[in-house]
């Protein structure tokens, strides 16, 4: 199958291409939010193609996968063919909601030509659809191996934007937990953080080379208020790391009680954090339950899988 799918989340989009089909991806001349393209921090396969959005209108695509408002408006331009009408579409729901929570009302609510297509039972909870047809296709990603060591006393964060992001990722909390443990911030801007002697930033690391020093901290701390699910929680468990998260979203459900400690309350997870800090049995076993519960649910196989099935239910 062709599927035109635009480069919107790079660790999604990762673990999106590594199935059986050609994934249009268009690309502008500047590489902008409409047209990034191919990744250029992680390792996609070459069935991943690019292709300039005036190209598209001449190509055979069997399905749209639509990510944001406005890739409804651009494929419909791009394509001369109207998204869930001419040619079959889905929409993936990244995000949980904002605003008016829980009476959140979804930009494709009340339609049913396209599928809505949630990556959390909760963002399927909290989002109002209406009458649109849902669906739950829960995150998978590609396995990075076991890497944790666990060397340096220090906790690992990944946090993309903190600055301009803030609460929603838990940007404001960092300087209390650091006054607990060292923590050392991977991720996109990281080095807008205001300076603290005990936080260090380590910025646009390409995907392997931050995989390989995460696991070399103690501990994974996922400090999020309000996102669907980090992805970067699930990779850290998947590198057999110990987590310590706030229990918000859909964290309570991706994380089992012996692969961490999640808690609403600072002190606790603080606690936690120089718990294995000072155990580095503790802190490897609790990996190791990480991993396992990691692959068990989040495994790629079974992302693709399902993906699969719904694109070729799309078609017909």
């Amino acid at each position: 199958m062709r599927v035109l799918h635009w480069h919107v989340h790079g660790s999604w989009s990762t673990a999106f291409v590594q199935g059986p089909h050609t994934y249009l991806m268009p690309v502008t001349p500047n590489r902008d939010a409409d047209g990034r393209g191919r990744a250029q921090t992680f390792d996609w396969p070459l069935n991943a193609v690019e292709i300039p959005p005036a190209a598209l209108a001449q190509e055979h695509i069997d399905v749209v996968v639509l990510q944001r408002p406005q890739d409804v408006e651009l494929a419909q331009r791009w394509l001369g063919r109207r998204p869930g009408r001419d040619v079959p579409a889905v929409y993936v729901e990244h995000n949980a909601p904002r605003g008016d929570v829980p009476n959140s009302r979804h930009p494709m609510a009340d339609q049913s030509d396209i599928p809505v297509v949630h990556v959390t039972p909760f963002n399927e909870l909290f989002w109002d659809c209406g009458r649109a047809p849902t669906l739950v296709i829960e995150h998978g990603i590609p396995d990075p191996g076991r890497r944790y060591t666990g060397e340096l006393r220090r906790a690992a964060v990944v946090i993309n934007e903190p600055v301009r992001r803030d609460r929603v990722t838990g940007t404001d909390l960092l300087p209390r937990f650091a006054a607990h443990a060292p923590l050392d911030v991977f991720g996109m801007a990281v080095s807008a953080l205001p300076r603290h002697a005990q936080i260090a930033t380590y910025e646009d690391l390409p995907q392997e080379r931050m995989h390989a020093q995460i696991a070399r901290r103690r501990v994974y701390l996922h400090p999020i208020r309000w996102t669907s699910l980090g992805l970067s929680l699930l990779e850290a468990m998947y590198l057999g790391m110990p987590v310590v998260a706030l229990a918000t979203t859909e964290v309570v459900e991706a994380v089992p009680a012996d692969a961490g400690v999640l808690s609403t309350r600072v002190d606790v997870l603080a606690d936690a954090l120089r718990t294995f800090l000072a155990d580095v049995d503790l802190a490897r076993h609790t990996g190791l339950a990480a991993r396992a519960a990691a692959g068990c649910r989040y495994s790629l196989d079974r992302f693709i899988t399902d993906w699969d099935q719904l694109l070729k239910e799309m078609r017909r």
